[in-house]
């Protein structure tokens, strides 16, 4: 993927779901969500007019309508970020919710319960705390990359003053007043009056993020061309958010992703289970499935979605995804792109043996957005679904444990836990973004997560 950062010309607006007007301010100072430069991007290609292939709407070969309405384009770009990058090229992730103090040591732990619980049934720990009571926090809201890797592998180095920051140590929010604008002739109204948060990032500070489009050449499947590189292939300008402001997109060359690098191996052991925690590093969006036929022809269980990932079973924690070799995911993908499905016990995906055992999530986040109107399935315009999406830096605790079905250990089954919810997937130093495990808007960035290992309260550090 390609890495680019975007330096903005004035202060930046990306305004969220809340009402704007009267005494009711526009939210615009927050950092963005990925749907934001996802966005941008994609709006950059139109406009850029590069020769793009032209596809249908819809996915998995389920499509709006019967004819071949082909009036899409650049449906191949996928994006990650934005995440803070400092003036001297550091990376920062939203902290681990498991690390309440000044360092990088974890002061929430899982514990057994002693009693009644109003949890839901199918965690079987609680997550208490370590630390002395106390209602000031030291955490930091983000930390670097080479911090984020030292917490991953259970170094308890300290945490230098530069490796942890807050949204006030690079950007500030300013606020003026507006004047709003007449639709049809594009200028002031001089009627309405509102007030409005921006954004300003401190000097030398970049947004940064990752994109890749995967465009056929002459609507040839075999020949493929990324036009982010030449979108990019020198400085040029980009709009970002609301009211048209304008960031300077640089493409710079980085030999891997910055990304913290998740735990393959190595996990903590405990009554036989290898314990493995999974961190997201970018919101996640889980929806509410009802009961009934999947369009693949399979049956699909009731999940309620939300805080608890759609590929873990409501009832006992289950982790349903399953180990796909690489010759079975390019035949489901071809299955799919002729609208044909698969069936699901033909071979080739093998089960992960691992449950959910804890969590901690925070207040979901709200994504929406606004639609301009298209002929298709959207007239007039409107609304975007208003989702709740788990902020990154919950953290997500499983058990690993041995399969008598599949022959396989313990650690094997952890090591197999770890490869499908890495970002990375089974390789480290691996340039591309293989494993996205978000239900909804994966292809923007969303679901994004590392693995690292935990222990008990009360248990001693290994």
């Amino acid at each position: 993927m390609n890495t680019l950062l975007l330096q903005p010309t004035d202060v930046l607006f990306f305004r969220d779901g809340r009402p704007m007007g009267g005494a009711s301010a526009g939210h615009g100072a927050a950092w963005p969500l990925p749907t934001v430069t996802d966005a941008a991007l994609h709006a950059a290609l139109h406009r850029s007019e590069l020769p793009g292939h032209s596809h249908r709407r819809g996915g998995s070969g389920i499509y709006s309508n019967a004819e071949d309405h082909r009036d899409r384009c650049f449906g191949s770009l996928v994006t990650a970020g934005p995440f803070p990058v400092s003036p001297h090229g550091s990376w920062f992730f939203p902290r681990p919710l498991d690390l309440t103090g000044a360092d990088l040591q974890p002061t929430l732990f899982p514990a057994a319960l002693a009693g009644a619980s109003s949890l839901p049934t199918l965690l079987r720990y609680v997550v208490a705390s370590s630390a002395v009571p106390t209602k000031d926090s030291a955490a930091k809201t983000w930390i670097s990359t080479s911090a984020f890797d030292r917490y991953l592998r259970r170094d308890v180095a300290t945490l230098a003053a530069t490796e942890a920051l807050d949204d006030g140590d690079f950007f500030d929010s300013e606020s003026t007043i507006g004047i709003g604008i007449d639709a049809e002739r594009g200028t002031q109204d001089g009627e309405r009056i509102y007030s409005a948060h921006y954004l300003r990032l401190r000097e030398g500070w970049r947004l940064g993020l990752f994109a890749k489009t995967d465009e056929k050449v002459n609507d040839d499947p075999k020949v493929r061309c990324d036009l982010i590189k030449q979108l990019f292939n020198t400085p040029d300008h980009i709009i970002v958010g609301g009211q048209q402001r304008i960031c300077t997109a640089t493409q710079v060359d980085s030999p891997r992703l910055p990304l913290p690098r998740g735990l393959g191996s190595g996990f903590a052991v405990h009554d036989g289970k290898h314990l493995v925690k999974w961190i997201l590093l970018t919101p996640a969006l889980w929806p509410q499935i009802e009961a009934g036929e999947s369009k693949r022809g399979t049956v699909r269980e009731a999940h309620a979605g939300g805080w608890l990932p759609t590929w873990i079973r409501p009832g006992d924690g289950q982790v349903l995804l399953r180990q796909v070799d690489e010759k079975e995911r390019r035949a489901r993908r071809r299955s799919n792109e002729r609208g044909e499905g698969y069936q699901t016990d033909r071979g080739g995906a093998v089960a992960i043996s691992a449950r959910l055992v804890a969590a901690i999530v925070p207040k979901p986040i709200v994504v929406t957005g606004w639609a301009l109107p298209n002929d298709a399935d959207r007239p007039e315009g409107g609304a975007k679904p208003t989702h709740l999406a788990v902020p990154a830096g919950a953290v997500y605790y499983f058990e690993a444990h041995a399969s008598h079905e599949l022959g396989t250990t313990a650690e094997q089954e952890a090591a197999k836990l770890a490869d499908a919810l890495n970002w990375h997937g089974a390789d480290s130093a691996s340039t591309t973004i293989k494993n996205r495990r978000s239900t909804l808007l994966g292809e923007k960035g969303f679901g994004l997560g590392v693995c690292g290992t935990w222990r008990f309260h009360g248990d001693a550090p290994a």
